[in-house]
């Protein structure tokens, strides 16, 4: 039987293809617009991501047996805002997750309900990113259309609902919501009073294996499927990427190089870090994690390389890069604010520290380094609170660059793994339908029969000492700039 994943991204949508054993048939990405209404802000239309996703969903299946499909599931950008009216239509365009507008609300969240509340109910704080946040600023900005909202959705889970009619979603996706009561597994009535809405309002919620519906029959005709295609819950996308890095069960580890960047850390357990830096969500197996998520990664070299430097050729722009852990250059990579660990949407990406005789293999190098130094933050306050993290899993674009995936293990002393397929929550979702269709009896089982590792980047003392010693000074640079930042926000 064939299970199809989709990985519903900032810029486009992925559709995987595979087989029971892992295989993987086909696979297809469709882009679409984002749109910037206001500096900060940032925008979909949800019904592109449709247009993408039936399209590719035809292109994905053409050439093989579309009767074999048994299942689909979802990974996806995690926290958008999308709401729909009491005919199920959208309202408004969907809030993203690196969307900045809701300063005054985290502020509210976090400094008059409180940190410890917010604690205490959803195991997190308020970032600007989150959902409840942008529900506060609908319901302060545009009450008109609060008052029509009936259902609350996340981007995939409108995905999930067009193909089957259900409204749902899984606790991975739903616990960055700021709604969900992550330790207990069940929506926070303390947050929906906070935040003016109903329960009624919010989806059913799934594990991420779990079947929440059956493909309707008008869409199983038109994609040439049969009628008993199941529709499995899926998972946001750093849970699903880390599923298909075979991240599972517990002390695994992961870090994604993609738009954004995270480190995701499994555990058998929940836990909260107790200064909330790191998110404390629960995970696609059935169990819990921490994740440090930082808001430009890959992005950062993307828009050096493409709008900076005016280039594709990404691989020649880093040949000429040799001279790693001597770089005096440095740069703060937060060119759409920062969550993990600051928490500060006003913070801006930066360049310090350049003299007449830099080139721009040097500037091109700090980008590489300032996101690497960026997650290091992140594995700090994970190392703080005990946890030994001596190897990671490594997934996303970025993790593409045989330099930054050097620069990676040597910045955080790390093990890196690199595994065979790329396809990161993509495979995750398709491994998450084969176990809801009961190919496989967990998402352990599933993971340690399909992910194998390909190379293992390790740390070189050498290096690791110096770059021991520019982690040291990076660590120095926010805190000084942020009065800057503050200064200059718009």
């Amino acid at each position: 039987m064939y299970y199809i994943g989709i990985d519903l991204g900032t810029s486009a949508v992925k559709l995987i293809l595979m087989e029971a054993d892992g295989k993987i048939l086909n696979s297809v990405s469709k882009e679409y617009p984002l749109y910037f209404p206001h500096p900060g802000w940032s925008e979909q239309k949800p019904g592109d991501w449709m247009v993408a996703v039936y399209e590719g969903l035809q292109e994905l299946t053409e050439g093989f047996d579309a009767r074999k499909v048994a299942g689909i599931s979802f990974g996806g950008q995690m926290h958008g805002l999308v709401v729909l009216d009491e005919n199920d239509h959208v309202i408004r365009p969907a809030i993203l997750w690196n969307d900045g507008r809701t300063g005054e609300q985290t502020d509210y969240l976090n400094q008059v309900v409180g940190k410890e509340v917010l604690s205490e109910e959803t195991a997190n704080i308020a970032f600007a990113g989150f959902t409840a946040p942008k529900l506060l600023w609908m319901k302060e900005n545009e009450p008109e259309n609060f008052k029509r909202i009936r259902k609350i959705m996340l981007p995939k889970d409108y995905i999930a609902y067009i193909l089957s009619g259900v409204h749902s979603t899984d606790y991975s996706d739903a616990s960055g919501m700021l709604l969900l009561d992550v330790k207990n597994k069940k929506w926070s009535e303390k947050m929906l009073k906070i935040c003016g809405i109903e329960e009624s309002m919010l989806p059913k919620l799934f594990e991420s294996y779990e079947v929440t519906g059956i493909l309707k029959p008008e869409i199983a005709e038109k994609l040439r499927f049969t009628e008993q295609v199941k529709i499995i819950a899926g998972a946001g996308d750093n849970a699903a990427a880390a599923v298909g890095c075979g991240v599972v069960g517990d002390g695994g580890c992961n870090i994604s190089l993609g738009t954004s960047g995270t480190v995701f850390i499994t555990s058998k357990d929940f836990s909260v870090d107790k200064n909330n830096a790191l998110h404390s969500f629960a995970h696609a197996d059935g169990n819990y994690h921490l994740m440090g998520c930082m808001l430009s990664a890959a992005s950062c070299n993307k828009w050096w390389m493409e709008e900076i430097l005016k280039t594709e050729d990404f691989k020649a722009e880093q040949e000429e890069i040799t001279r790693l852990g001597e770089n005096h250059v440095f740069f703060l990579p937060y060119l759409m604010g920062e969550r993990s660990p600051h928490n500060n949407p006003d913070a801006r990406g930066t360049f310090i520290g350049l003299t007449m005789d830099n080139t721009r293999e040097d500037m091109t190098q700090a980008v590489l380094e300032g996101v690497a130094f960026g997650l290091r933050d992140s594995v700090e306050v994970a190392r703080s609170l005990g946890i030994p993290l001596n190897k990671t899993k490594i997934c996303g674009g970025g993790a593409k660059s045989p330099l930054w995936r050097t620069i990676i293990a040597n910045v955080m002393n790390m093990e890196v793994e690199r595994i065979t397929s790329e396809e990161g929550p993509g495979l995750g979702a398709a491994m998450l339908a084969a176990v809801g269709c009961g190919e496989y009896s967990s998402v352990e089982e599933a993971a340690g029969k399909i992910v194998k590792v390909l190379d293992t980047e390790k740390p070189v003392p050498e290096l690791t000492e110096k770059y021991e010693k520019k982690y040291r000074q990076f660590k120095e640079i926010y805190p000084a700039c942020k009065p800057v930042f503050d200064l200059i926000k718009q």
